[in-house]
């Protein structure tokens, strides 16, 4: 098989590399080491890997190239390396420490079967990547493997909780990635490490939790692709998606190829341009790069209009919300994990963020009533989105308020406090994108530009739920008219 620069190899665009592997143009071991080669030389810049699976993923290579040879295709991702994310994505075999230092000697027996799936279809794992703890804020940093960095940055946050995955994807260190979102977890590194990052609508794809089946409902989350170009995040999706009965939240939807949807023209689709999503504070520089983003989607042939739509209560209060379901979450892994014989209030609980023990210790203290206040409030979200929606196909708004965020130097890094001189909650509060983790819509987040300090900004585009196919034909058409590809040779040499 025909040699290929490993620089260039490592750049192809997933759907191409996939190709080239089905017509045995390249090869699964060539393609495998091209990507092992490249995280040796750029991961240690970024801390975007935890766990390399050089010699696993090797052997897979060579499995995968000897059943090319015999004529078995397995899926779509034959031979294609992945990264996969260090928190409930688990690799039967290999160390998964949810980002918590007392973890790092776990090592889980079974695999999850949305990374089974992932495997099955073909997919090569290269490694695990960077998570902050339990994946309860919006950076990448944690005690036990330190901050990950955007590749137009190092030195600033790959964003969270998929940080280590959109970092991977971002500077050639795997052709695709798989990210969970509860709050923005997909979307919120996209932005920062200016790759194309979805949240699908809840149920599109299915993740069996367990001892809690229903772990994934308040927010709605669930796992998501990373990828380097809207072609590329279809695919995964498509290798993504699928029904499973052991999820009470899967739904049996028609099985559909994502990849036509982007190739779908966007004219005459309607968007509602919410610049603040209804409230919430935004820098002028991403201001900025979104008002852009808002006219080139025009020229598409896209009816963009700017409605008046408020959030039913301040933003603040929005992303209390957040911080209230997610402290309730964290109660639960942590019954979990004492469960399984680790009390890490016994253990350790003085050294976990202060900010996860804030939100575990606040949820401690809820009761029935608060409860169910907070439904009603997350209903009224629900319904001012959905007035939307009934209005237009899409809403498009920043994906984040601002675009940088430095890596602080004790390991506690979170986002900005204040935006334009407005209060925010550092753990999410920067964020616009946790809304959508309420109503479970479809959102997308895709590289709108730069600022002029060269960080990248990201474009979300939410759509009506199982309506990801307009999402994805809506990005197709920004992309095709705004293309970022260019921009990913140049970092990091």
């Amino acid at each position: 098989m025909p040699n290929t620069d490993a620089t260039d190899l490592v750049l192809v665009p997933a759907v191409e590399l996939a190709q080239r592997i089905r017509s045995r143009r390249l090869s699964p071991v060539e393609v495998v080491d091209a990507y092992l080669d490249r995280i040796e030389a750029v991961n240690p810049q970024l801390n975007a890997y935890v766990t390399v699976l050089g010699e696993q993923a090797r052997a897979a290579a060579k499995t995968a190239e000897r059943q090319l040879c015999e004529g078995r295709l397995r899926g779509p991702l034959h031979g294609v390396p992945i990264a996969v994310k260090d928190l409930f994505d688990l690799l039967a075999g290999v160390p998964n420490t949810f980002g918590v230092k007392e973890f790092a000697g776990y090592v889980p027996e079974e695999t999850a079967p949305h990374v089974t799936r992932l495997e099955r279809l073909g997919a090569i794992i290269l490694g695990k990547t960077n998570t902050p703890e339990f994946g309860h804020k919006a950076v990448t940093d944690n005690r036990l493997f330190g901050p990950t960095s955007t590749p137009f940055a190092p030195g600033h946050n790959a964003g969270g909780s998929s940080g280590g995955s959109a970092a991977a994807v971002a500077a050639g260190m795997c052709a695709l990635a798989q990210g969970s979102d509860g709050g923005g977890s997909v979307r919120i590194p996209a932005a920062l490490c200016g790759v194309v990052g979805l949240k699908p609508s809840y149920g599109l794809l299915a993740g069996v939790v367990r001892p809690d089946a229903f772990f994934t409902v308040n927010p709605f989350m669930g796992n998501g692709p990373l990828a380097r170009s809207v072609e590329d995040c279809a695919l995964m999706l498509e290798a993504m998606a699928g029904f499973d009965g052991r999820d009470p939240g899967s739904v049996p939807l028609p099985a559909q190829s994502y990849r036509d949807a982007v190739l779908r023209p966007a004219e005459g689709l309607r968007v509602a341009y919410l610049p603040t999503l209804g409230g919430f504070p935004v820098a002028a520089d991403v201001r900025a790069v979104i008002d852009a983003a808002a006219s080139t989607l025009e020229s598409a042939g896209v009816i963009v209009e700017q409605p008046d739509f408020t959030l039913p209560a301040p933003h603040g209060e929005v992303t209390d919300l957040w911080l209230r379901y997610t402290g309730s979450a964290m109660i639960g892994l942590i019954e979990t994990f004492g469960d399984a014989g680790l009390d890490l209030r016994a253990v350790s609980w003085e050294h976990l963020p202060p900010q996860l023990r804030e939100m575990a210790d606040r949820a401690t203290g809820f009761d029935t009533a608060a409860t169910r206040r907070d439904q009603f409030l997350r209903t009224a979200v629900f319904d001012s989105l959905a007035t939307v929606f009934d209005r237009y196909d899409a809403i498009v708004c920043p994906t984040t308020a601002v675009a940088g965020v430095p890596n602080a130097a004790d390991g506690w890094t979170v986002g900005p406090a204040a935006v334009d001189g407005e209060p925010v909650d550092p753990v999410l509060g920067w964020c616009l994108t946790h809304p959508f983790n309420y109503s479970g819509n479809p959102a997308i987040s895709i590289p709108a530009g730069t600022t002029p300090q060269g960080f990248p900004v990201g474009l979300q585009i939410a759509g009506r739920r199982y309506r990801d196919d307009t999402v994805l034909t809506l990005a197709a058409a920004f992309e095709r008219i705004s293309p970022w590809h260019d921009s990913f040779p140049q970092l990091l040499g």
